[in-house]
């Protein structure tokens, strides 16, 4: 049995950490980059947002977010300086669009996310 030990040490390092939600992580809104900061403040607005794929169904396909029915999360560009395309950032939106109960930050094409904490 110990001699298991280190072989099973790292069975949970390897698979069950992983499992373990990024969404845990935090960020202030004043940790915000600016851009994602004025991605925020059209979010309130309801727009219009710069780029077409603004408002759509996140999926959550990753499954870093708490599970919630389709629908639930929308997801927005935030503008990345000197990208000619959309770039990486987002900001992921939980509940009505205009008042969202959840808001969440990824700058890594939803590898990772921060709970904007407000």
């Amino acid at each position: 049995m110990y001699r298991l030990a280190p072989f099973l040490a790292a069975l949970v390092l390897t698979f069950l950490l992983p499992l373990v939600p990024a969404s845990a992580a935090e960020i202030v809104v004043a940790g915000l980059p600016p851009e994602a900061r004025e991605t925020l403040a059209l979010i309130r607005l309801g727009g219009p947002f710069p780029y077409g794929q603004d408002g759509t169904v996140f999926g959550n396909r990753e499954r870093l977010l708490p599970p919630k029915e389709r629908g639930y999360y929308r997801e927005y560009t935030v503008k990345t300086p000197g990208a000619r395309d959309r770039g990486a950032r987002r900001i992921v939106a939980g509940s009505e669009p205009r008042a969202p109960r959840e808001l969440y930050y990824t700058d890594d094409h939803y590898r990772s996310f921060s709970r904007i904490k407000e």
